[in-house]
């Protein structure tokens, strides 16, 4: 099976949250209502050095994501 790099997510017990699944490494989950990030990686100093430059823009790209997909719902 081929996952999409995104996946959208919600749950009961949290009605006012709205998640993004990242799948690809580095894998993550990001509640968008607060940009609270749960990695799903075990990472290293030298690895969270590399990450840090790539973290603002893979937020970016879920909010899109999740921002399109909400659109296309609508319609």
């Amino acid at each position: 099976m081929t996952l999409p790099r995104f996946l959208t997510a919600d749950n009961t017990d949290n009605p006012n949250d709205n998640f993004v699944i990242h799948t690809e490494y580095p894998r993550f989950i990001i509640n968008l209502v607060d940009d609270e990030i749960e990695w799903l990686e075990d990472f290293t100093m030298n690895d969270e050095a590399e990450f840090t430059n790539q973290v603002a823009e893979l937020i970016d790209e879920a909010t899109l994501f999740y921002d399109r997909e909400i659109e296309r719902y609508k319609d």
